[in-house]
């Protein structure tokens, strides 16, 4: 990893971790984000309930991630916890790395080509970008949808070629949104009206999968949210209003993704 913090951890951050040392009664690690600071964790912040073998939870060389407890500064001890960080707060964090990792390695690919050292490029993008945007990341998930662009931030340049690399490798985030639409008619020409009203849905850019029965799941993938609700909206009143003129019976139930 190129993104190296400077000084000691706050207290409830959540670090990466790499054991270095089990002992009966207490696991090392270096701080992987922190320079390889030092931490530790005593055997009653590995795991919940009493522990009779501390190496089933962890191991020489694993990777954990765990809550800062305590910092002493003057000591340089860092007291950590592992059993104080549920999974959804282990998730992020892992996506976190994964997601700084992969800026990291669009910097150095624009680093080869620029012919620049790739921890001298890190070092100029994290100084522009850190203060705004909290990680470099965040800055380049904006650079993709073309909402930052980085030549206010580097030169023209190697803007570019970030700014290209980060088109190829980070696609813009999106939310999907649908729900479930019964179709039913009795008319001699039933059939050929629920085609025409799913035909008004996929006319509007609505993803229509049949799912047996007289029942069919709709979809809208967007970057943004209200622009999905909007589009899934006017699809759905035009599939409705159809429905009623044509003696169709319409049963919509919304599904949350």
């Amino acid at each position: 990893m190129l993104l190296k913090k400077t000084g000691f951890p706050q207290s409830e951050e959540l670090v990466l971790c790499t054991v270095t040392g089990v002992n009966p009664h207490s696991v090392f690690c270096t701080l992987d984000e922190y320079g390889g600071r030092t931490g530790m964790i005593h055997i009653s912040e590995v795991a919940p309930g009493r522990i009779r073998n501390i190496r089933e939870f962890v191991q020489e060389g694993k990777k954990v991630v765990c809550k800062v407890l305590q910092v002493n500064k003057e000591k340089g001890h860092i007291d950590l916890s592992l059993r104080r960080v549920n999974q959804t707060q282990k998730t992020n964090k892992l996506n976190q790395i994964k997601q700084e990792q992969l800026a990291e390695k669009i910097i150095e690919y624009a680093a080869k080509q620029s012919g620049e050292s790739p921890l001298t490029l890190y070092n100029k993008v994290y100084e522009k970008i850190m203060p705004t945007y909290g990680t470099i990341f965040a800055a380049f998930e904006q650079a993709a949808t073309d909402q930052l662009n980085l030549e206010t931030v580097i030169d023209k340049k190697i803007a570019k070629l970030l700014t290209d690399a980060i088109k190829a490798r980070i696609k813009p985030p999106q939310v999907e949104i649908g729900g479930d639409l019964k179709l039913t008619s009795y008319a001699p020409d039933g059939l050929h009206e629920i085609k025409e009203a799913l035909a008004l849905a996929t006319k509007a850019g609505i993803e229509v999968r049949y799912l047996g029965a007289g029942t069919y799941h709709m979809q809208v993938i967007a970057e943004d949210y209200k622009d999905a609700e909007k589009t899934l909206k006017g699809a759905l009143d035009n599939v409705l209003d159809h429905a009623k003129k044509h003696d169709l019976v319409a049963e919509w139930a919304r599904k949350e993704d």
